[in-house]
Formats: structure tokens, sequence, C-alpha cells
């Protein structure tokens, strides 16, 4: 029997072979099989570590959702001038095209939330942790002097979220009127907007 220590590095090479099969594949009609594959072990080694394939799609987007929240948590963190700070998030937030890797899995786990209250609370989470990480930062250009909110600014940081969300689909969805850049300049130009302050240049 593989020591803990072992099985915890077999799962995390699982989750990223998920990862990838999904981005290859999608997430409709995904099998153990198209795992196995892209591990280069035999389906029934991944199903000893995952019996049941949801548990491996709910491991995955636990950790595509922790990945993706800390990257821009710390982005934030990295800057203390508010504007910046503003900016940074917008930059971890927005798929950096249509083949971001770790974008195109969390838009299809999302999809699959509508079908599984186990990834939906995943789902909700991460909204809410990046509600929180906007909010911080509006809060901290207001404390300042730098931004005057026309709306409360967990308004503004849910519409940003959203924002983000429904643009990185369109880029995922290969949505060729719409590019990375793009988005990034209309993103920013609604928080200008919102704060009162030029970000096109942060």
């Amino acid at each position: 029997m593989a020591r803990p220590k072992d099985q915890a590095k077999r799962r995390d090479e699982l989750v990223a072979a998920a990862a990838r099969a999904i981005r290859t594949r999608g997430l409709a009609g995904l099998r153990v099989r198209d795992v196995a594959e892209e591990a280069g072990l035999s389906a029934g080694s991944v199903s000893y570590y995952y019996p049941d394939l949801d548990d491996l799609l709910f491991e995955l987007h636990r950790d595509a959702v922790d990945r993706f929240y800390w990257a821009r948590a710390r982005a934030a963190e990295a800057e203390d001038d508010p504007v910046r700070r503003l900016a940074r998030l917008v930059d971890a937030g927005l798929p950096s095209g249509e083949n971001d890797p770790l974008s195109r899995v969390l838009y299809e786990m999302h999809v699959h939330a509508a079908r599984n209250p186990a990834h939906a609370v995943l789902m909700t989470a991460l909204w809410d942790r990046e509600v929180s990480l906007y909010s911080a930062a509006l809060a901290h250009g207001q404390d300042t002097g730098e931004f005057r909110l026309r709306s409360p600014a967990a308004d503004i940081a849910a519409n940003a979220v959203a924002l983000e969300d429904a643009y990185g689909l369109h880029l995922a969805g290969r949505n060729t009127s719409l590019s990375a850049a793009r988005t990034r300049e209309l993103l920013l130009g609604y928080l200008a907007a919102e704060t009162g302050r030029d970000l096109g240049q942060a």
C-alpha cells in the first residue's frame, strides 16, 4: 500500500490530469478512462484513489477555486496603491485569452454546479471571496481618499465579478468579437466610472 505522502502526491497528479482532460475534451461525457490516459495510468489505478469520478471532479473544482482565489489575493496584497491594487485585481480575474487553462476548468465546473449541490457550494464560496476582495480594495481606496464611490462598495464589487464572469465566458467560448484586451478595457472603464479615478494606465 502506498504511503500517505505518496498517496497525496498521486491524488494531486490525478487532479492535474483531470484538469488536462477537461481542457481537451470538456466536462460533458468525461470518463475515468480519459483521466487515466492523461495521467499515464490504468483506469483501475484512477478508481483506486477516486472510486467515484465525481469525487475527483469535486477535488479538482476545490483546487481550482483555491488556486484562482489565492492568486488574486496575492496580486492585490502586493500593491499598496489603491489604483494599482484595483487594476491588479482585474488582471488576475480576467482570463488571459480563450485558452487560459485555469479559467477554462472553472467555467466547465461552474456549469456542473447547476446539477450538483456540492459544486454549487464551491461556486458560491468563490463568488463571495472574490466580491470580498473587490470590496476591500474599493474600501481601501475610499479610506485613502483616492476613490469617490458612486455606489456601495459591495454593489460595485458584485457587478465587477459578474462582468468578469460574463466576459470570461465569451472569451472561453471563442467569441471573435471580443478580445482579452478589450474585456480589460471595458471592466476598467466600469470601475473608473464607479470610483471617479482613471484606471486605464494602472
